[in-house]
């Protein structure tokens, strides 16, 4: 019997570890799934994904730089995606429709809650981007109730539209990144890390009492939380997590089960730290 197929889409893809979790997630669950990683071109990320599921795919992971244009590939979306506009996780259903949805927000926010005890409700809380990765989690974010959720990126424009988008559902503004307040929880939502790059950070953003999280993940800490540890704070955790978190949630849009993710980041995070 043919197993059912899923696969992560990105630009570079290579070292992405969702195909490893996956099959941890299956071995857990005893569900049987093909899982595999494809790059797909800049250029035609739509052509390589509807020949995915032309041929048979069942559901897809998305990450950099294509989860806009997951977005509006698919014939249906949720909430989520709406109001983002971002995408990382796509199921075809039994109709055919390719329907999305983004497990980032909640992948996050589990990270932090349940794996790290960081409680959001009251605090300040600065996140650095205005992307598809900042997007996907400022909805999660706001919901856990922080005092304010300000968002900080090079381009203050962006961050404003963004804080405009989701002004409905909490208290969020943006802020030039010179004009950060101190921050009780800072996150880096930019691509900054993925090239060893530093996000700029405003004298004070960081103080004793900070918490650092950086979304990317890595074997040794990522330039942003180094510098965060630098700069005093009490502190840091990378995204691996949120990874994992994220995954397991794609996992039960896809399968109906959630896995136990808590033996699998401790796998993952030992791997990891052998490379």
């Amino acid at each position: 019997m043919s197993l059912d197929r899923y696969a992560v889409f990105g630009h570079p893809v290579a070292h992405s570890l969702s195909p490893r979790i996956h099959s941890w997630f299956a071995e857990q669950t005893g569900e049987r799934i093909d899982y595999r990683a494809f790059e797909a071109p800049l250029d035609d990320f739509a052509g390589t994904l509807r020949d995915f599921f032309a041929s048979g795919g069942r559901g897809a992971n998305v990450t950099v730089p294509f989860k806009g244009e997951a977005s509006m590939l698919a014939d249906e979306r949720d909430a989520r995606v709406e109001r983002s506009g971002a995408a990382n996780t796509l199921r075809r259903d039994a109709d055919g429709r390719i329907r999305a949805f983004n497990t980032d927000g909640i992948g996050l926010l589990r990270d932090l809650v349940h794996n790290l005890g960081v409680d959001l409700a009251g605090r300040s809380v600065v996140l650095l981007g205005a992307g598809g990765a900042a997007a996907g989690v400022i909805e999660p974010l706001l919901e856990a109730g922080p005092a304010c959720l300000i968002i900080g990126n090079r381009t203050p424009r962006r961050a404003q539209e963004l804080a405009r988008r989701f002004a409905d559902l909490g208290p969020v503004a943006a802020e030039a990144l010179a004009d950060l307040p101190a921050a009780d929880v800072i996150i880096n939502a930019t691509a900054a890390s993925l090239d060893g790059g530093l996000p700029e950070l405003a004298p004070g953003v960081v103080k004793s009492q900070t918490f650092a999280y950086d979304m990317v993940y890595a074997a040794r800490p990522t330039p942003f939380l180094a510098r965060c540890r630098e700069l005093g704070a009490a502190r840091t955790a990378d995204g691996l997590g949120m990874l994992v978190e994220q995954a397991a949630e794609a996992f039960l849009i896809w399968r109906g089960v959630r896995p136990d993710t808590g033996g699998v980041l401790t796998r993952l995070r030992a791997s990891v730290a052998e490379v």
